[in-house]
């Protein structure tokens, strides 16, 4: 499992460059000017994870496969997109379609790139975005509940569950917050989910600074890291134009172009532990001497669930994990080593399954 983080911001903030480096491609348009971004592109790209190429190298298995995310592209809100300005109508659909938010923002002084409202201020930027979102919702909640009003009156119980949660966002959005905020019971949560309110996707702000901020950030991004915290969201500084030329070289000059700036490690991998962060995911892992593969899966998730991920049949016909922590693989050398230092478990189906597990499903087919 994945997720699919969708890129948005105002025009002109350096969504399409991030994307470009992000996916390694230079499928975005990335130019000076309004909407160059029409469809939305998407790019799905490999997590990268130091612990898959250990477990590979110990195990000499012949391929590495990396679990994935996908990033997609949404072309630039303006204000008035909720009532279809700037094709706003279009794109407020694509960002419904994601799992969670990257809100790129402009924290660089640049007189060669236009703003759309003349000015640097990522804190107007984000509350223009998160204004129009919050309309969308107003607007689609409305639509949906005069919908609702013949089988609510009927008594369909799914019908008068859907009214109450949506009554519960309207009430936030009313009050001028986000659906993000509203206390959502875990009987309600697919429910929930199924509603696809643009303002209750988790949000990940992303500075957009310039390459000499790119280590330790500028004063535009210190307001948006104080906005995030009062907020309860995450932010990450990036510099877009820093990651697009470090996709274009091989790992050793990447490396090395990396410590020049002084910065510990690029950027996507900033932005993905964040984005794992933002949803509660986690890795774990299944290795053998054919391959060795990383898997994602939702922080919580119970073994029957993890074995899912790779094939229906593993769920289905569970019978117990073979389990190995990732410090005892590493440093015992191996599965076998670990087995006879008994540090192989067998779980059953209420194992909750940890972030860096190496694990062998049994199951009955």
């Amino acid at each position: 499992m994945g997720f699919r983080m969708g890129i948005v911001g105002l025009p002109n903030v350096g969504k399409s460059t991030l994307f470009n480096a992000l996916t390694r491609t230079a499928a975005a348009q990335a130019a000076n000017f309004p909407f160059c971004t029409i469809e939305p592109n998407v790019g799905d790209v490999a997590v990268p994870d130091e612990r898959l190429e250990k477990l590979a190298a110990i195990a000499k298995s012949k391929q590495i496969i990396p679990t994935r995310m996908t990033f997609v592209d949404i072309a630039g809100l303006v204000k008035g997109a909720s009532k279809g300005e700037g094709l706003g109508n279009q794109f407020l659909a694509n960002i419904r379609e994601v799992d969670a938010i990257a809100h790129v923002l402009r924290c660089f002084e640049d007189g060669d790139v236009v703003h759309v409202d003349g000015r640097v201020d990522p804190v107007a930027d984000a509350a223009t975005i998160e204004t129009e979102l919050m309309l969308a919702d107003l607007e689609s909640i409305e639509r949906r509940l005069q919908g609702l009003v013949r089988k609510v009156r009927g008594g369909d119980k799914e019908a008068v569950a859907q009214e109450r949660l949506l009554k519960a966002a309207q009430a936030v959005l009313e009050d001028g917050r986000p659906a993000r905020v509203v206390d959502v019971a875990e009987e309600d949560a697919k429910a929930w989910r199924m509603l696809q309110l643009l303002t209750s996707k988790p949000v990940l702000y992303v500075c957009n600074v310039e390459e000499s901020a790119s280590a330790t950030g500028n004063e535009h991004s210190a307001k948006v890291a104080e906005m995030a915290a009062a907020e309860g969201n995450s932010h990450v500084v990036i510099s877009a134009q820093i990651e697009e030329e470090i996709s274009q070289l091989e790992a050793e000059e990447a490396q090395m172009f990396l410590e020049e700036m002084g910065l510990a490690e690029a950027g996507l991998d900033r932005l993905i532990r964040a984005g794992y962060e933002l949803l509660h995911l986690q890795t774990y892992f299944t290795v053998g001497p054919k391959e060795a593969r990383a898997w994602t899966i939702p922080a919580g998730t119970l073994a029957p669930q993890a074995a899912g991920v790779i094939h229906g049949d593993f769920e289905r016909g569970f019978i117990r994990a073979e389990t190995i922590a990732y410090a005892d693989f590493v440093a015992l050398g191996g599965e076998g080593p670990a087995k006879e230092a008994g540090k192989m478990r067998a779980e059953g189906k209420g194992y909750l399954v940890k972030d860096g597990d190496v694990m062998h499903f049994l199951f009955n087919t």
